[in-house]
């Protein structure tokens, strides 16, 4: 049993002031407000949202690809081709590495788990691996060695287009037939098995592009009650590729054709017209954010006004990690919105601020998401934890929801002092425990691929 105390902390019906949380096993076991102090002492802490998704190799990519290619129009689709020809290089060993750094990195930014977006399988030229879920073993060997909660989302990838061409050269690591697939996810199971308690398991069929019909709704069957994630609508081309072979765009093609509800986590949703932004809110979903990625990639800009409006539940993810940064990613989609619309405090309602909604529907959203019984400091919750430095400049004076509106605004993640998963202490001091052995094998590895 632990106790942290909080000058103040955010409870599921608000700011409390001088908070003891107690947990044990993982979880939360008690929460009283007005409490003396005792136990480890915080300034302000929070849910820590889980980051619902992340292609962590793609990590050590991050400043290899902001040269313009021969294509005038340099785009998502060039920087993919990038991104095969890197991919190809990777060793196991090497995603085990990467993949380390990056749950670092996570868990210092005020990250409390981790969905892993996982569809990098195979050897190069796409060979199987004698074991076919090597790959997703050196992920969860990963989250052995930093602590932060997974959820494994093992990704089926079929085809390189809506027409069922085949996979390119850049395409065959990832590719498996339903069949194949049904194999991966057990060898996946094997390995979370030795991984805490509240590690999950769910499935991504890839896109609409990659998965067939028929494969699409087996996947939706091979774990009924955990996280089904899967990219929609992210790039215009992708929404005309999808009308022209199916009839519909994306996310109508979608509502019509699956039983869309709140285990279903959607990525980017960047082009959607009006009806499918409120068709989806509609269905309990998870629409999954990724701001920093979106605008790296030139993706486009979600609708959140409209999806809040309509009462839609949204997270955050770090997807190609090339910054990871919780406070960023929550103020570049802001920002976004503001941009579009000409406004300002967009997303603010009457009796909360805009950073404590950007926050507060992270923290749902994400743990929704990522099948983890997280997301607020209640009793009986997973202890998901993220402390804010109250001492800085920037805090001074600050409380309750302008405490957030200085750290997504004014701050960023090194007022992270703290963070918990499932009550694992992995961060202090703003460093997490293992911080530089996790570090020297990071950068020993993307030294070696670089020099290739």
């Amino acid at each position: 049993m632990s106790i942290i105390y909080a000058e103040q902390a955010l409870l599921p019906d608000g700011w409390a002031q001088d908070v003891a949380i107690t947990h044990s096993g993982g979880r939360i076991t008690a929460v009283e407000a007005g409490a003396s102090p005792q136990g480890m002492r915080v300034g302000t802490l929070l849910p820590a949202p889980v980051n619902l998704h992340s292609h962590a190799f793609q990590r050590a990519m991050a400043g290899l690809t902001e040269r313009r290619g021969p294509d005038p129009r340099d785009s998502f689709w060039t920087w993919r081709q990038l991104m095969y020809r890197f991919l190809d290089r990777l060793t196991p060993e090497d995603v085990e590495a990467i993949s380390a750094f990056v749950q670092m990195e996570m868990a210092e930014a005020g990250y409390g788990a981790v969905a892993e977006f996982h569809y990098l399988h195979h050897a190069p030229g796409g060979t199987a691996y004698d074991n076919r879920a090597e790959m997703a073993a050196r992920v969860a060997a990963a989250s052995a060695r930093t602590g932060l909660g997974l959820t494994m989302l093992p990704v089926l990838y079929q085809f390189g287009g809506c027409d069922g061409r085949a996979l390119g050269p850049g395409q065959n690591r990832f590719g498996n037939t339903p069949e194949e697939f049904v194999d991966l996810l057990e060898g996946a199971a094997a390995a979370i098995k030795t991984l805490p308690a509240d590690t999950v398991l769910g499935v991504a069929p890839h896109s609409l592009r990659a998965v067939s019909e028929e494969a699409l709704a087996l996947a939706a069957t091979l774990r009924p009650d955990a996280p089904i994630h899967m990219h929609l609508a992210e790039q215009t081309a992708e929404v005309d590729e999808v009308l022209t072979h199916r009839g519909a765009r994306p996310t109508e093609w979608l509502l019509a054709n699956a039983d869309v509800d709140s285990r279903w986590c959607l990525i980017h949703c960047t082009q959607m017209e009006p009806h499918e932004t409120k068709g989806l809110a509609a269905t309990g979903a998870v629409a999954g954010l990724c701001p920093i990625t979106e605008s790296s990639l030139g993706d486009g800009i979600f609708d959140g006004v409209a999806y809040a409006q309509a009462g839609g539940r949204w997270g955050i993810g770090s997807d190609s990690n090339i910054r990871i940064s919780l406070s960023e990613e929550l103020r570049t989609l802001d920002y976004s919105q503001r941009l579009r619309d000409r406004s300002r405090a967009a997303l603010a309602t009457a009796d909360k601020s805009t950073g404590r909604v950007l926050f507060e529907t992270a923290a749902k959203g994400g743990a929704q998401a990522g099948g983890r019984d997280a997301g607020t400091i209640e009793v009986g919750k997973l202890a998901d934890l993220v402390a804010l430095d109250a001492s800085g400049p920037d805090m001074a004076g600050r409380q309750g929801d302008t405490t957030l509106d200085a750290f997504i605004f004014a701050g960023d993640d090194r007022m992270v002092t703290d963070l918990w998963s499932a009550g694992r202490h992995l961060v202090t001091g703003g460093r997490h425990h293992d911080h530089d052995a996790i570090t020297a094998a990071y950068t020993a590895c993307v030294t070696k691929l670089r020099d290739l």
